[in-house]
């Protein structure tokens, strides 16, 4: 967890990209989250690309399951969904996705890419790996 601090605010830029440098410069490495702005560099960095191209309503569904539950992610617990996040998520397909699958198209080459439409695609997933 980088980007957010205990109190519930978030680190600055500046931090961030010290800290995903030093991140992204080891042998092996795993990073979860959009944080569109640095997508291209982490893409560039890694060997394999696993996205969740979900349907919205159930990113909202996964948000709202989120609500009262401890998380590594966040040193905090969320009471409601931020109505924020929620447009956030509501509006991600049309406005960050294509940026995503540029990105993704523009790096194919020497990378892995695995795009899952469903939570059951990528259980399968993991299923075949154990």
């Amino acid at each position: 967890m980088i980007w957010h601090k205990p109190d519930g605010t978030n680190i600055s830029r500046e931090e961030f990209d010290k800290q995903l440098d030093s991140i992204i410069s080891r042998d092996s490495w795993i990073i979860d989250g959009n944080y569109q702005r640095t997508l291209e560099t982490r893409i560039k960095a890694c060997d394999t690309v696993f996205l969740f191209d979900l349907p919205t309503e159930i990113c909202i569904e996964g948000a709202l399951s989120r609500i009262g539950k401890k998380r590594e992610d966040m040193p905090w617990f969320e009471n409601e969904l931020d109505p924020e996040f929620r447009q956030w998520i509501e509006s991600f397909r049309a406005n960050q996705l294509p940026e995503v699958y540029r990105l993704l198209e523009k790096y194919k080459n020497n990378r892995e890419i695995v795009v899952f439409r469903t939570r059951e695609q990528a259980d399968k997933f993991i299923e075949k790996l154990v």
